[in-house]
């Protein structure tokens, strides 16, 4: 019996994406999907509306609001979620995450260093390391 090796993904949106940056996407849109279908399913229970009052309310299709809570995320653009979200008096805030560092930056820390010219070893106190800027959060509101 032959064993099957399997590739290592963060997540299923790094697995379905081509690119780490088509997978940043996908994971924004499906977040932003939850939180709007969460707080529009309870307007609606709440109002008695059903998906075509709940889609004049959000300035949107009737299909558009049955797919937006089917989460069918391929038709949904982060711009067309934060209108829906507008529309139903909700503020989209993002905070930005300094990401895992790719291979790709690695290699270009790596050149980056090679083109340096050499500086002499300092010895003593006062030496620090150079380290990322992980963990610095911007939030921005819309």
């Amino acid at each position: 019996m032959s064993k099957v090796k399997s590739a290592g993904y963060k997540s299923v949106w790094d697995a379905l994406a081509e690119t780490p940056e088509e997978a940043a996407n996908l994971r924004v849109r499906s977040e932003l999907m939850r939180e709007i279908a969460a707080e529009l399913a309870r307007v609606m229970q709440e109002n008695q509306w059903t998906q075509a009052d709940a889609a004049r309310s959000c300035g949107v299709t009737q299909p558009r609001i049955n797919d937006l809570l089917r989460g069918r995320i391929s038709r949904f653009s982060i711009d067309g979620l934060v209108n829906i979200a507008g529309a139903l008096g909700l503020r989209v805030n993002l905070a930005l995450d300094a990401a895992d560092a790719p291979a790709t930056s690695e290699r270009r820390r790596q050149a980056r260093r090679a083109r340096e010219p050499k500086r002499p070893a300092r010895s003593g106190a006062g030496r620090t390391s150079a380290g990322g800027h992980a963990g610095r959060v911007l939030t921005r509101s819309t």
